[in-house]
C-alpha cells in the first residue's frame, strides 16, 4: 500500500469564525471584535480565530502530502456543521480515518476518497474531515501518478484536458472601498462581495445597499482600464428578505431595482432571503428566479444559505431555484464532490461556482482551484483570508501554473498521436 503513515498538525485558518445568528440579531463592532453574547452553540464569544487540523499522508518514497480540515466563517448557520472543535476532529480521525487510509491504493483516487470516507456507526465522517482527507488523497493521486490534480480529476471524470481560464471572484470584506479599488486595478473578473451582513451595511428599504453598488459600478469605469468590464457579485446574507420581506415578488422587485440603476453590468445577488429550511428555499427562490427572467433582468440570484451538501445543489439545480449555486467546498464535503456538484450544475444548465470560506487555507486554495479548472467551473473564489493580494495571488498563479502544465501536456500528448 501506497500510505505508510498519517501526521495531524493543528494549524490557523486564514479568517475567523463568527457567530451569524449574534450578528444578525444586531451584535455591534468595536474594532475587530463583535460585543454581544454568542448565540450559536459552540461560541464562546462572536468572533474567535479561525482553526484548523492538516492532515499528512506519508507515501512509501517518503513524500508527505497535505490536506486541511476547517469549517466554514459562519459555522453551525444555515445548516451547516458545528464549531470546529479540533480535539474532536483529531481523536475522530486518529481512530477511524487513519486504519482505512493504511489499507487503500492511494492511486485510484475516487474510489480510494470513498472507501476512506464511507460513514461511521451509520454516521457520515464531518464535512471538514471529508474535506481536508479528499485533498490530501487527491495530492497522493497526483504524485502516483505524477501529474496534476486537475489531471487526476479528469481521468476518474473522463473529462477532457480544460483549456479555458475560469473566471476569478474576489471577497473585500469590512474594507470595501480600499478592496474595491484592488480589486479594479488588478482587473479580477468579478467582484466585490461586499460583506453585506447587517442592518447597518443594507440600511434602512436597502438604500445604503444601492448606494455602495452604484459607487462600485462608479469606481469602475473611474479607475478601471478601458476594456475593464467585471461582473459584479454582492453578498447580502438574507438581508432583502429580513428589511424587504419574505414575498418572493417583493424581494425580485426589489433586485430588478437595484439592477435597473446599474444596466451596463451583470449583477450577481447571492443570498437575497433565508427562508428558513432548504425545501421554503427552493420553492422561493425558484419563483425569484422566474420573476427575474420573466422580466429579461440582468440580475442573477447566487444560492449559498440552506444549499450545502451534494444532495442540496442537486435539489436546487433540477428545480432552477437558482442562477448560480455557491459550492461551498468545506461544506459540501470531499472535494470529489465538489467536482460532482459543478457538473451536475452544468447538466441542469445552472451556473457553478466553486466557492468555499476565508477560514480556508493556500493548501484547500490550491485543490479548489484544480477542481475548478478541471471541471470548467464558471467562477472560483479567491481564498482564503479576507484580503484580495494575498487570496487573488494563492488562486490565480495557481490556475496560470496549472494552465502552462496542462497546455505542456496536451502538446506532447499531440506530438505522440
Amino acid at each position: 500500500m501506497q500510505i505508510k503513515d498519517v501526521l495531524l498538525a493543528p494549524g490557523n485558518g486564514a479568517f475567523f469564525y463568527d457567530d451569524q445568528a449574534a450578528i444578525r440579531a444586531g451584535a455591534t463592532q468595536d474594532g475587530f471584535i463583535y460585543v454581544g453574547v454568542p448565540t450559536t452553540p459552540g461560541f464562546e464569544s462572536i468572533r474567535i480565530p479561525a482553526s484548523l487540523l492538516s492532515i499528512g499522508l506519508v507515501l512509501t518514497d517518503d513524500t508527505v502530502v497535505w490536506g486541511d480540515m476547517m469549517n466554514v466563517q459562519y459555522s453551525g448557520a444555515g445548516g451547516r456543521d458545528p464549531l470546529f472543535d479540533t480535539n474532536q476532529i483529531s481523536d475522530l480521525t486518529s481512530r477511524v480515518v487513519t486504519p482505512r487510509l493504511l489499507e487503500i491504493d492511494a492511486s485510484r483516487y475516487l474510489d480510494a476518497s470513498a472507501n476512506v470516507l464511507e460513514p461511521f456507526e451509520q454516521n457520515r465522517l464531518p464535512l471538514a474531515i471529508q474535506y481536508g482527507v479528499s485533498q490530501a488523497l487527491l495530492r497522493a493521486a497526483a504524485h502516483l501518478q505524477r501529474c496534476t490534480m486537475a489531471e487526476v480529476i479528469c481521468a476518474e471524470f473522463d473529462l477532457p484536458l480544460p483549456t479555458r481560464r475560469v473566471p476569478i471572484y474576489c471577497q473585500s470584506g469590512d474594507a470595501r472601498e480600499i478592496n474595491v479599488d484592488k480589486m479594479i486595478l488588478k482587473g479580477v473578473d468579478v467582484l466585490p462581495h461586499g460583506l453585506i451582513n447587517s442592518r447597518q451595511k443594507f440600511g434602512a428599504d436597502g438604500q445604503t445597499f444601492v448606494k455602495f453598488v452604484n459607487w462600485v459600478a462608479t469606481r469602475t469605469r473611474e479607475i478601471g482600464r478601458p476594456e475593464y468590464h467585471p461582473v459584479l457579485h454582492f453578498d447580502v446574507y438574507g438581508w432583502i428578505g429580513q428589511e424587504i420581506g419574505l414575498e418572493p415578488q417583493s424581494v425580485a422587485d426589489f433586485i430588478c431595482k437595484v439592477a435597473d440603476t446599474v444596466p451596463d453590468f451583470t449583477l450577481n445577488i447571492e443570498s437575497p432571503a433565508d427562508f428558513g429550511s432548504t425545501q421554503a428555499q427552493i420553492e422561493n427562490y425558484a419563483k425569484i428566479v422566474s420573476i427575474l427572467d420573466n422580466r429579461g433582468s440582468n440580475a442573477r440570484i447566487v444560492v449559498d444559505e440552506r444549499c450545502n451538501t451534494l444532495e442540496d445543489i442537486r435539489l436546487f439545480a433540477e428545480a432552477k431555484a437558482t442562477h448560480l449555486v455557491q459550492i461551498k467546498t468545506p461544506d459540501v464535503g470531499s472535494i470529489a464532490d465538489t467536482a460532482r456538484a459543478v457538473l451536475l450544475c452544468k447538466e441542469n444548465k445552472v451556473g457553478a461556482y466553486v466557492g468555499g470560506s476565508c477560514t480556508e487555507t493556500d493548501l484547500s486554495a490550491q485543490a479548489s482551484v484544480h477542481i475548478s479548472v478541471a471541471t470548467q467551473a464558471d467562477m472560483m473564489l479567491a481564498k482564503p483570508g479576507m484580503g484580495v493580494d494575498e487570496a487573488f495571488s494563492i488562486v490565480g498563479n495557481e490556475q496560470n501554473r496549472l494552465l502552462a502544465m496542462l497546455n505542456r501536456r496536451r502538446t506532447q500528448n499531440e506530438n505522440v498521436g
